[in-house]
């Protein structure tokens, strides 16, 4: 409802006694210190208009508005891509070596910790089970909490076949079941096979939104989001897409879904243009074809509706039982395979954190048996231990179904563990597309090898 200027404005103004003119430099100055782009333009306009991890910066900047002695930062960099998570840590360390500022980082990130923070503590359910220096925890830990955490941490020399697990639980009763395919509501879908032709092709998409209307050319405003996106995604093949915040990569995701008409450019699946006009029948079964997992949980699910009707929706809608039982047996056991259990479904998305919400995403985009999946940074919000879970999920499902799917990230080492194939984006443009290993060893464009530079490392930590 307010653009980021009044946002800022209304702190700037409160806490240091600034006229609105002296406030406005100040936010814009903000902004720029955060790596908005064009902040003096850009503060003009809503959240809405901003990339998820854009709006983050923002918020980050509207946390520094009333210079303050003591910061929380309450997972900061979770939606930033590797260059702005640099740059916004930097930041943060330089304000506490220049300004004598306290910081209280909670993160779930470990190469964050490592190169950020002076002293760390480990949570496990409530308690503080290890605390110390930060060299010394990580590089001698003492809890098994603690090393199950390190262990879980995906790495980014080497691809595995599978995320490994953090396998330490103070309560045995609930430790993390094997997932039997076959006896799964998935497991019994269609055995999609890899076929002559790639399932997704998008060739020459751009797309432009309007900021300002007018009649007169000379004075209409757009923004373009994606200029010139080409690639191919081959049946059974998972496609990354990396690159910083704001580049264009949920715009692309939102194309292919459907949710954004190209202003250029066509996107076909399976042979056929998403464009073209065709009956509700055939747009119901690419809809069940075609499922998409949302950055940020919340925004994407009904804060009215219990988590079993969310989940059961698109079920219903497509219609792929012929029984309330059978769709109750279904609700279950999704919300079970993606680590929620079966009471989840009696609650209400609210009720739940950050994480878990993202849980019942991930089993809403699976309900209908889909069989191209859009992964639109689905383990931003998770910790390593729920984070290897989920992706091991996918990529059992992805290998018993042959799915295809395109992931798009900013973790590099979780891109490196589940893609065949990664393109790398910069302002709007695809710059690099190359198979995994190659891209990671031998980077190509200057763009990649400054991310993969970036990257938070555990360097320091023995292995």
């Amino acid at each position: 409802l307010l653009t980021v200027q009044e946002q800022l404005g209304e702190t700037i103004k409160f806490h240091l006694q600034m006229n609105e003119r002296e406030a406005e430099q100040r936010a814009i100055e903000l902004l720029d210190q955060v790596g908005i782009p064009d902040p003096k333009n850009r503060i003009t306009q809503y959240p809405h208009q901003f990339s998820g991890g854009m709006r983050q910066r923002i918020v980050i900047a509207l946390a520094l508005c009333s210079e303050p002695d003591l910061i929380i930062a309450d997972e900061p960099t979770t939606a930033l891509d590797v260059s702005i998570q640099a740059q916004i840590l930097e930041l943060i360390k330089k304000l506490c070596r220049e300004q004598g500022l306290g910081v209280i980082l909670v993160t779930h990130d470990m190469g964050v910790i490592a190169e950020t923070t002076d002293r760390v503590a480990v949570m496990y359910k409530g308690e503080v089970v290890e605390r110390g220096k930060t060299a010394d925890v990580l590089r001698h830990p003492t809890h098994d909490y603690t090393r199950a955490l390190l262990s879980a941490v995906p790495r980014s020399d080497v691809k595995l076949n599978r995320f490994p697990s953090v396998t330490y639980r103070a309560d045995k009763s609930n430790a993390p079941h094997d997932i039997n395919l076959a006896e799964h509501w998935l497991g019994r879908a269609e055995q999609f096979k890899q076929g002559d032709t790639s399932l997704l092709e998008v060739k020459n998409i751009d797309m432009d939104f309007v900021l300002k209307r007018s009649i007169l050319p000379s004075r209409r405003k757009t923004f373009k989001a994606v200029s010139n996106i080409s690639f191919e995604v081959a049946e059974g093949e998972v496609f990354g897409l990396v690159g910083e915040s704001g580049s264009g990569k949920s715009t692309i995701a939102r194309i292919i879904a459907g949710l954004y008409q190209p202003s250029a450019g066509a996107v076909i699946f399976n042979g056929q243009k998403l464009s073209e006009p065709r009956s509700l029948k055939d747009r119901q079964l690419l809809r069940r074809q075609i499922q998409m997992i949302f950055q940020d949980p919340y925004s994407s699910l009904n804060p009215r509706m219990r988590v079993r009707n969310i989940v059961a929706e698109p079920i219903q809608l497509h219609g792929l039982t012929e029984s309330r039982e059978e769709l109750t047996e279904i609700v279950d056991d999704l919300l079970e395979r993606v680590g929620l259990g079966a009471e989840a479904g009696q609650k209400f998305p609210h009720e739940f954190s950050g994480g878990q919400r993202q849980h019942i995403s991930i089993a809403r985009a699976l309900a209908t048996r889909p069989r191209f999946l859009i992964c639109g940074e689905p383990t931003s919000a998770l910790d390593v231990s729920i984070q290897a879970q989920i992706l091991n999920l996918v990529k059992d499902l992805q290998e018993a179904l042959n799915l295809t799917i395109l992931f798009i990230s900013h973790d590099l080492p979780v891109i490196r563990q589940i893609c065949d194939r990664i393109g790398v984006m910069q302002h709007t443009e695809i710059v690099e597309v190359s198979e995994t290993k190659d891209l990671f060893c031998h980077p190509v464009h200057p763009h990649t090898q400054s991310l993969i530079k970036l990257m938070p490392r555990l360097n320091f930590i023995d292995t």
